[in-house]
């Protein structure tokens, strides 16, 4: 099986920028590569099996490779996948675009939305936890840039107050979500299984937010709080 996968990551380490056959790392030291390609990345080392490749919010190119990986390979993976990279970007442009149109969220409407789905979300958090035989714990709502849920290990669950701007069959896969990581603390079969068996759609609904949750999290960016 291929050591490389892509993924949606966002932290930046070392910062490799391709020129003219060069590439110049800056974390402090310079040390020079003949590479021969024009590419900007970012990369980040570390004891992982995998190459990872993802594109962040800015554009950026990201890099997350095994230590020792060789930096030919890595250089042509990036190469490889140029195509790739391209659609990414245009992607994040759209999203850009359709946030401009709508507008920027102000602090007070991220407040209201956060009100909101203190509202909602109780109901949903009882069905959907008693249907499934499971117990959650501090229930907390944020305006994140990037999560739209999460479960910790004690159980304690986190909701994105933007999903209020989502449809509601949106709102409800993502609480079905995270509640089925309080039987499976992974993406294994069984918890895809789990989240079908309460949402149906839930590929759909997993879609949804691939094409429109950017615009939705940039519309935040400058009204983000806590609530």
């Amino acid at each position: 099986m291929t050591p490389f996968d892509t993924e949606t990551e966002k932290d930046a380490v070392w910062i490799l920028s391709h020129g003219k056959g060069f590439v110049k790392l800056h974390n402090g030291k310079t040390p020079w590569y003949n590479v021969g390609m024009e590419q900007e990345y970012t990369l980040i080392r570390s004891a992982r099996k995998t190459v990872g490749l993802s594109v962040g919010r800015g554009g950026q190119v990201i890099v997350r490779a095994p230590y020792g990986f060789p930096k030919g390979r890595i250089d042509g993976f990036v190469s490889e996948n140029a195509g790739w990279i391209e659609k990414q970007r245009e992607k994040l442009a759209k999203e850009r675009r359709e946030a401009d149109e709508r507008g920027v969220l102000t602090p007070a409407e991220v407040r209201s939305l956060a009100a909101r789905m203190k509202l909602a979300l109780p109901e949903k958090l009882e069905r959907y936890s008693a249907a499934l035989g499971v117990r959650y714990g501090r229930v907390t709502i944020r305006c994140q840039r990037s999560k739209w849920g999460s479960c910790t290990a004690k159980g304690n669950l986190n909701f994105n107050c933007l999903l209020m701007l989502a449809p509601e069959a949106v709102l409800d896969y993502v609480v079905i979500h995270e509640l089925c990581h309080l039987r499976h603390m992974d993406h294994s079969k069984a918890f895809w299984a789990e989240v079908a068996s309460l949402d149906p759609d839930h590929k759909a609904h997993r879609k949804w937010l691939r094409e429109n949750g950017g615009a939705l999290l940039r519309r935040a960016e400058e009204g983000k709080e806590d609530a």
